[in-house]
């Protein structure tokens, strides 16, 4: 029989100094009583202490749940993690300088997970050449406490690379939907699958212990062997938890787990902001057939204007989570989508990433300079880490990056005559050089990669010389409201044209008149290399 604990006995097992492995991603496949308990029993008793700590990327709601329950000086040691956007009292951690902190690419962590289960030591990628992974920059060291360097340059085959080593991991913890009478594990009630089985693996294959948090407990054999993601002989302990979420905003939707398929008319569109504008201008970069990327934040925005244009059949849309087709989501149901037609491991999606199988991909900025470069990564007080931007921009064969021209306190209204600035923002976001390299525009303009930069007020495109402003919105002045705005002197194209206007206009904007005039995606492309993907 398998061993079932409670969460708070679950806690009780992490011991001081273990290399712990804390799976989910986002508000999914979060292990929320077990974390919970771990941080009440630090809070208590002060143990256990100095725990190196490694997630995959963002678990958490911002200020709340998730890796937040662990954010306390001498509970964690060391953090190896992919993104701490959604972990503000960490991202405190880090830059106060109380804990050790590296910042890998979320692919990077991914597939390190199916390292760690080979007892590989660690992983051998170009990901991250030329940005602030490299050891020539900063080596995805977070802070001036961490010292110890965890990314090598190396050379093979002609080539340069980088290595990023792996840790040995003592403990996970991992979370399914059921378990059956032999600890056979089922996720049909998850948005996503993640790299819970590598997980397992490397815990087991390093003598650790593995818990893993599920739904329900079902009866031997009754689980389809294709619908079981992680063997019973790889767990240790299960905690029972039949209230868990699916999502920190869902406790649980059958469309989001391919239970069943709902009507994408069902899907509500977002209120028409100057974000969804940007959005909606966004959408227009769509080629059919595209294979598409949707990254965090605005951009993610993106797949309810497909949604609402009746186009989301006519591509594929993506994210780094392992989501495949339908619809995705934004803000807590980022990582799932409405309608998934597949749902794999995310190491896999990574792999498709990496070898530059995205047709085009869309991501969010918090800084763009001259050269093109981008920085989402570390601004002002935040340290949010790179997440998949790194493996997704320096692969993916066009690049759309999205934001507000200027942040901070501002008022900017989308309005059926344009963009209306009723106050300008705080913060230039067109600044005269990133504060941090997490896209490098030298190297892509060198490469003749296509890369867009929309604005709700005006639209950039990447050439040899930089940045050149090619649109203007209806309502914007282009010296006060652009130029002026700007830390540098972008290019303005001689044939300045405006936004379209139906970005601006309520309802539809009948996209689909433009998507299936535009040329369609050929599978038949370059690759680097003179290669011809086939």
């Amino acid at each position: 029989m398998i061993s079932i604990i409670s969460a708070v006995e679950a806690a009780a097992l992490v011991e001081d100094h273990e290399t712990l492995i804390v799976g989910g991603n986002g508000g999914m496949g979060v292990a929320e009583p077990i974390l919970a308990a771990l941080e009440a029993r630090f809070l208590e008793t002060g143990a256990p202490r100095r725990l190196t700590l490694f997630h995959v990327t963002g678990v958490g709601a911002v200020t709340e749940k998730g890796l937040c329950h662990l954010a306390h000086p001498g509970l964690i040691g060391r953090v190896i993690g992919g993104n701490f956007g959604l972990q503000l009292p960490f991202m405190r951690l880090v830059t106060e300088n109380e804990i050790e902190a590296y910042n890998f690419p979320q692919g990077v962590m991914s597939q390190m997970c199916r390292a760690m289960a080979g007892k590989q030591p660690g992983v051998i990628t170009h990901v991250g050449l030329d940005t602030y992974m490299d050891p020539r920059q900063e080596g995805g060291r977070m802070n001036a406490v961490t010292r110890e360097e965890l990314v090598e340059r190396v050379t093979l085959a002609g080539r340069e690379w980088l290595f990023y080593r792996a840790p040995v991991p003592t403990m996970a913890i991992i979370r399914g939907t059921s378990v059956d009478e032999d600890g056979y594990v089922a996720m049909e009630h998850e948005g996503t699958t993640r790299e819970d089985l590598s997980i397992a693996q490397a815990v087991y294959n390093a003598g650790g212990t593995v818990i893993c948090q599920v739904k329900r407990i079902v009866k031997r054999g009754t689980l389809h062997p294709q619908m079981v993601q992680i063997p019973g002989f790889l767990i240790d302990h299960f905690v029972l938890a039949p209230d868990q979420e699916q999502t920190f905003d869902t406790a649980y939707d059958p469309s989001r787990s391919g239970e069943v398929v709902v009507p994408v008319s069902t899907i509500v569109p977002d209120p028409l902001t100057d974000r969804r504008v940007i959005a909606r201008r966004a959408a227009f970069e769509i080629r059919p057939g595209d294979v598409v990327n949707l990254g965090v934040g605005l951009s993610a925005m993106i797949a309810n204007v497909v949604a609402e244009e009746g186009l989301a059949d006519q591509m594929t849309l993506t994210v780094e989570a392992g989501v495949i087709g339908g619809v995705p989501g934004h803000g807590r149901t980022f990582g799932s989508a409405v309608n998934p037609r597949a749902i794999i491991d995310q190491p896999y999606q990574f792999d498709f990433y990496d070898g530059g199988g995205l047709s085009c991909a869309f991501l969010s900025f918090a800084e763009v300079d001259g050269a093109g470069n981008v920085n989402v990564t570390r601004f002002g007080n935040r340290y949010d880490g790179a997440g998949g931007f790194i493996n997704i921009t320096q692969n993916a064969k066009r690049l759309v990056f999205s934001g507000s021209l200027t942040g901070g306190k501002r008022d900017v209204v989308a309005t059926t005559d344009g963009i209306e600035i009723r106050a300008e923002g705080t913060i230039g976001k067109f600044v005269d050089a990133v504060g941090q390299i997490s896209f490098n525009g030298a190297s892509a303009a060198a490469s003749g990669k296509s890369v867009t930069y929309i604005t709700e007020r005006a639209v950039f495109r990447l050439a040899p010389e930089g940045l050149v402003m090619s649109e203007i919105a209806p309502g914007v002045r282009l010296k006060e409201d652009v130029l002026d705005q700007i830390a540098f002197t972008p290019h303005v194209d001689p044939a300045l044209k405006p936004m379209d206007r139906r970005i601006f206009q309520a309802g539809p904007m009948n996209l689909a008149a433009d998507f299936f005039s535009a040329p369609a995606q050929s599978r038949r492309s370059r690759v680097p290399g003179g290669q011809v993907d086939r």
